[in-house]
C-alpha cells in the first residue's frame, strides 16, 4: 500500500511541478533581461513564490530556522548536506537573498527547465578540468558581486546512511581565497520524502532547513583544516537533530 501511495504521490508532485513551472516560466524569462546581480535577485524571488505554491499543492510543509544568521550587507558560502533530489528546489529559494548554486551541466539539457536551471546555477562538467577551473572563477565572481554561493560539499547525494559523506575541499579553498565565511546549512526530511533507493516514490510531509552560525577561517588555517572543522560541526548537529525526523 505504501508503494502505491508513493507512486501516486510521485505522479501528483511531478504534475504540480510542471504546471507551476509553466506558470512562473515567463516572469523567470523576463528576469533574464536585467543585469547581475539584480537578475539573480529577481529570479530567486520568483523561485521562492514558485516553490511556495508547489510545496503547498504537493503537501510539503517547510520550516526554515536561522535566517537571522545572515548579517545585512554580508554574503556567504553556504554549504549544505545533500540527501535527495528534493534538496535542489529547496536550497536556492530558502537562502535569504540572491544566490547561485554550483550544479551539474548535464541537467541543463532538460528542455524548458534548462531556462531556469542555467540562470540560477553555475554549471560544471565534472569530467572536464577546464570546466572545473572556469566554474571556480565564476564562483569567485558571484561572491565578489555580493551574492551568496551555495555548494554541496559532499559532491553527490549521500547514500551511505551516515549523517554526511566525506567533503570535497573546493568550497573551503574558495572561502580562503575570497575571505568569505562559511554558512553551514542542514536539511532534514528530504531523504524520507524523496528517497534515493526507491523509484517513483514521493511522500508528502515536513522539511526543515537549519542555518548554523557562520564559520570563518582561523589565521593560518588551511582549507583542509577548515573543511574538517565545518564537517564536524555539521555532523554533530545533524546527528543530534535527525532523530526528530525519523
Amino acid at each position: 500500500m505504501d508503494s502505491i501511495l508513493g507512486f501516486l504521490g510521485t505522479i501528483w508532485a511531478a504534475l504540480m511541478f510542471i504546471l507551476t513551472m509553466l506558470v512562473f516560466l515567463f516572469p523567470i524569462w523576463l528576469s533574464g533581461f536585467r543585469p547581475e546581480p539584480a537578475r539573480t535577485a529577481a529570479l530567486i524571488k520568483i523561485a521562492r513564490m514558485w516553490m511556495s505554491v508547489f510545496f503547498f499543492l504537493s503537501g510539503i510543509r517547510l520550516r526554515i530556522l536561522g535566517k537571522d544568521k545572515f548579517k545585512p550587507g554580508e554574503n556567504y558560502i553556504v554549504v549544505s548536506n545533500h540527501n535527495s533530489l528534493m534538496d535542489v528546489p529547496l536550497t536556492s529559494p530558502g537562502i535569504p537573498g540572491a544566490n547561485k548554486t554550483i550544479a551539474k551541466a548535464e541537467m541543463a539539457k532538460i528542455p524548458i527547465f534548462n531556462i531556469i536551471y542555467k540562470r540560477g546555477s553555475i554549471l560544471v562538467d565534472r569530467k572536464s578540468d577546464q570546466s572545473r577551473r572556469d566554474s571556480y572563477q565564476k564562483m569567485k565572481e558571484v561572491l565578489a558581486s555580493g551574492m551568496h554561493m551555495c555548494i554541496y560539499p559532499e559532491g553527490t547525494r549521500n547514500k551511505t546512511g551516515k549523517p554526511l559523506k566525506e567533503f570535497h575541499e573546493g568550497a573551503f579553498k574558495l572561502a580562503l581565497d575570497t575571505g568569505k565565511p562559511i554558512m553551514p546549512c542542514i536539511i532534514f526530511g528530504t531523504a524520507r520524502m524523496l528517497p534515493n533507493n526507491r523509484k517513483y516514490y514521493f511522500r508528502p510531509g515536513r522539511l526543515e532547513m537549519h542555518f548554523l552560525d557562520p564559520v570563518s577561517a582561523y589565521p593560518g588555517e588551511t582549507s583542509r583544516e577548515l573543511m574538517n572543522r565545518v564537517f564536524h560541526i555539521m555532523w554533530e548537529y545533524y546527528a543530534l537533530r535527525e532523530k526528530d525526523f525519523r
